[in-house]
């Protein structure tokens, strides 16, 4: 690699003086500034390789150590980037917002707790999907996580970036119940119910006495996390519903006004996601096997595949979890509401407990064959994302989607897109597969992302997440009364952390002295 990256107002040699003091206070094997450490904690997806490098990385694995770094840091003004695993694909991994910070990586952190009677689990960040998964199998637990598509990652870390699942927990944030977080200062605070010494329902009732915290730590750098609560779902009495194909791309409007409002009235209770068929076809098949002509599919070739692997343009998993009995009645109003708008294909589903189970994200099983899609293109493959928050309204949707697709086939990129369902809300998942070898189209990616952040923005409707590179771009979009939220969040920025050392410009939220390095 190059030079070793420094953050703004730093020198070699102040970067090695804090080197040697994380040494003294955690120990040389918890210290990373080798030129490889910078390589492994850099974005494994980016667009641009030479931003978001470390200076180096650090691993402590107690509340003391963070305590004793964050200590240090604060001496030094030196930038840290707290991560929990680091496997956050698409949106930066392990990389920090601002070049030459230290990565604070929590994944040596694992410490499990379980409370069986109310299906509480106390994680620790380093925690990942399979690792709770494991602790529940083999203990026994009748209760089933809720897995994103990508399960390498941490669970806290997955619901403090609102990361989504596929069961009616869904929602990962939202089951949350109480943090324990130490400050950008170094003191360790437990909000809600944590406040309360030796209370039983720290992990019970999210709110406590007072303004409510847990929300204020998702996607802000206002502390690093080290433990949290996590509410987990009993294990179902049975499980039914169906898989459902359609074969138009219109069709998209008849799905959402079908399935919203069996969402919004609790129905289906799960957060199903509208798939097309790229997001099937990615991790089953690769571009080189159709075609090799440049620019977007062809409707031919697109037609192709999905007779190939007779899927729908659009495809969508509906299930109700619960009680046998109530399942039954329920199903009947699905298989009704579905077969109204005439889908291609049905495919029926149903387990009751004590049959074999399917293993996938309906059953809340840890998954990761989704991140095939990064290798449709061939070469150095990945993926960005973009996510913009719709209404649950067909209309709305299917013009959102016609929006999008025409700015694929402008930049030559083949679609994949997603609409996934909040209770009252859609995700519209796009992802952006790259191909790092490409450089004409790596090229593209930059304006063709700022490209789909303006047409949603005109149409009022702005990202729940982002990457790196764009974190400034979308923060500017919440712009009602003059950046207003913005303001608030970097009030409370600077009155937690004077000294802007924690993950600066981490969802376009910059310390004051930093200010500077806010992009345009």
């Amino acid at each position: 690699m190059a030079d070793i990256p420094l953050p703004p107002g730093f020198t070699a040699q102040k970067m090695d003086q804090a080197r040697k003091a994380f040494e003294a206070a955690l120990g040389a094997d918890k210290v990373f500034f080798e030129d490889i450490d910078r390589l492994g904690y850099s974005d494994k997806f980016a667009i641009d390789d030479d931003a978001h490098h470390p200076s180096g990385a650090i691993g402590p694995t107690s509340v003391e150590e963070i305590q004793a770094a964050v200590k240090i840091a604060n001496q030094y003004r030196l930038p840290l980037w707290p991560i929990s695993r680091g496997k956050n694909f698409g949106y930066g991994t392990a990389a920090p917002e601002l070049a030459g910070s230290v990565v604070m990586d929590l994944s040596g952190m694992k410490k499990i707790e379980f409370d069986p009677v109310n299906g509480v689990a106390t994680l620790e960040p380093g925690v990942g999907f399979y690792d709770l998964y494991d602790y529940l199998q083999k203990n026994d637990l009748p209760f089933w996580l809720s897995t994103p598509g990508n399960s390498w990652g941490s669970v806290i870390g997955n619901a403090l970036d609102r990361g989504v699942g596929y069961t009616p927990y869904g929602e990962n944030t939202k089951f949350l119940c109480g943090l324990e977080v130490v400050l950008p200062t170094g003191e360790l605070v437990r909000t809600g119910m944590g406040a309360f010494e030796g209370a039983p329902t720290w992990g019970l009732y999210p709110f406590g006495f007072g303004p409510a915290w847990d929300q204020m730590f998702v996607q802000s750098n206002f502390g690093i996390v080290t433990k949290a609560n996590m509410w987990l779902m009993p294990e179902p009495e049975s499980l039914m519903g169906m898989d459902v194909e359609f074969d138009r791309p219109e069709d998209l409007k008849a799905m959402v006004d079908t399935i919203g409002p069996l969402r919004r009235e609790g129905l289906l209770r799960q957060s199903p996601s509208i798939g097309n068929w790229l997001r099937a076809a990615s991790i089953l098949t690769t571009r080189d096997e159709w075609t090799d002509k440049p620019g977007a599919l062809s409707d031919d070739v697109i037609d192709a595949i999905r007779k190939k692997f007779n899927i729908g343009w659009w495809g969508v998993s509906l299930r109700l979890y619960g009680r046998e009995d109530m399942n039954k009645a329920a199903y009947k109003v699905l298989e009704r509401e579905i077969g109204a708008i005439k889908p291609m294909l049905v495919k029926p589903a149903s387990w009751v407990k004590g049959q074999p189970i399917e293993r996938s994200a309906i059953t809340g099983t840890p998954m990761t064959f989704p991140l095939q899609n990064a290798n449709w293109y061939g070469g150095r493959g990945g993926h960005i994302g973009f996510s913009p928050i719709l209404p649950q309204d067909g209309d709305k949707a299917l013009a959102q989607f016609q929006r999008t697709y025409a700015r694929y086939k402008e930049y030559g990129m083949d679609y994949q897109g997603s609409f996934a369902f909040g209770e009252r809300h859609l995700i519209n998942v796009n992802a952006m597969i790259i191909d790092k070898d490409n450089a004409e189209k790596m090229a593209k990616i930059d304006t063709f992302f700022r490209a789909l952040v303006a047409d949603a923005k005109a149409n009022g409707y702005g990202e729940y997440r982002t990457h790196l590179d764009y974190m400034d771009l979308v923060a500017r979009t919440y712009d009602w009364n003059d950046n207003a939220l913005r303001k608030l969040n970097e009030t409370v920025k600077n009155a937690l952390d004077p000294n802007g050392i924690l993950a600066p410009g981490k969802s376009g939220i910059w310390p004051k002295d930093l200010a500077g390095e806010r992009k345009q």
